[in-house]
């Protein structure tokens, strides 16, 4: 039987809630007999920086290490906002792409046929919508040097960061997003801004190249301002799309509200051997924090991708997909769903569904 050794960090806000729900779908499957199931808990963000003075402590760092795949809530506390920027709690999710080497994230994007009148356009607009993001993570403006606030002749101040992406990185980033199209329909649209960024004009240069190694892959290329328009236009018309650090964030987000809500898009994020950190795309939510409120399904999701890409467990992974289709099929909906006709339940009772539709 094949063992799971995952590392838990709930984080904070909704992050212990939410997480508490996948780790007992996963649970779930484990008492089937489909797996052994190793966790680790350990604590990051604000609840690290409380624990040990640090968002990212060494400990929970090693937990991360020592584990195959890690199963992350979300990080973000205001009431730590005075904190220098090295030590807020959103630093430990870069420190952890960084130190493990988690350069690609994949954020699909479909949508739940019940799901279509949440969405903010039209149905006819999103329903059939089945697209895959495919973001380079330790790269671009978020990581470049120099960076910083500094002072002018005159006492102005002046900020400035540096986007900056070296072509191996290019080169990396292009291989995963071109075997993914590989597996979908065959088509990879790479976003960039090349006609005034030159770190993008290097992109673009670098994914043609490689595209010459996929004859298979129908590949083109549109500009970010472009693709958030489409994105919004027709939606339908991508199938893989793959983009810096910055457009990806941005473009990421908005693909998740054509969904109905971010509340229900998964996440993973790889390194080159598939060790992944799997979460959802939200945030941390303090404003519902404890009060049963948050949606776990875009929790749940993401430990479904963990099985799928980290452990090659696709018919498991398979099963939790169909089990949250099946919820939702029920009309049960938390609030960020809600729709007339649903009956409205919270955390923890759509975890138990999901749990339930397992069986």
């Amino acid at each position: 039987m094949k063992r799971l050794h995952i590392a838990v960090l709930p984080g904070d806000g909704i992050g212990p809630e939410i997480t508490a729900q996948a780790v007992r779908v996963l649970e779930r499957l484990a008492e089937q007999g489909r797996f052994h199931l190793e966790l680790e808990h350990a604590a990051v963000g604000g609840a690290g920086y409380r624990a040990s003075g640090h968002p990212l402590p060494e400990s929970t760092l090693a937990v991360a290490r020592s584990a195959q795949a890690i199963l992350f809530g979300a990080v973000g506390d205001f009431s730590l906002d005075h904190l220098p920027r090295e030590l807020r709690p959103e630093q430990a999710i870069l420190g952890l792409r960084k130190n493990l080497e988690l350069f690609a994230n994949l954020r699909p994007a479909s949508i739940f046929p019940e799901l279509l009148g949440a969405s903010t356009l039209r149905p006819e607009v999103v329903q059939g919508m089945d697209l895959l993001i495919v973001r380079e993570l330790t790269g671009d403006i978020y990581f470049g040097q120099p960076r910083g606030i500094r002072v002018l002749e005159g006492g102005e101040r002046e900020g400035f960061d540096t986007m900056v992406y070296r072509e191996s990185e290019i080169v990396r980033i292009g291989h995963v997003a071109f075997q993914a199209a590989q597996k979908r329909s065959r088509r990879l649209c790479s976003v960039d801004k090349a006609n005034v960024l030159e770190t993008t004009q290097l992109w673009r240069e670098v994914m043609t190249s490689l595209g010459k190694a996929y004859p298979d892959v129908e590949l083109s290329h549109m500009y970010v301002d472009n693709a958030a328009m489409q994105l919004l236009k027709n939606p339908r018309q991508f199938d893989v799309m793959v983009t810096g650090n910055m457009f990806g964030d941005i473009l990421s987000d908005e693909a998740s509200m054509l969904t109905g809500s971010i509340g229900m898009l998964p996440s993973a994020s790889l390194d080159a051997n598939n060790k992944g950190l799997y979460e959802p795309i939200h945030g941390s939510a303090p404003d519902i924090a404890g009060k049963d409120l948050a949606n776990p399904l875009a929790t749940i999701l993401s430990a479904a991708m963990m099985l799928r890409y980290t452990f090659a467990l696709s018919e498991e992974a398979l099963l939790i997909e169909r089990a949250v289709a099946q919820v939702l099929a029920s009309h049960l909906a938390t609030g960020d769903i809600y729709r007339d006709g649903c009956r409205r339940v919270g955390t923890q009772a759509m975890g138990d569904a999901v749990v339930e539709a397992l069986q």
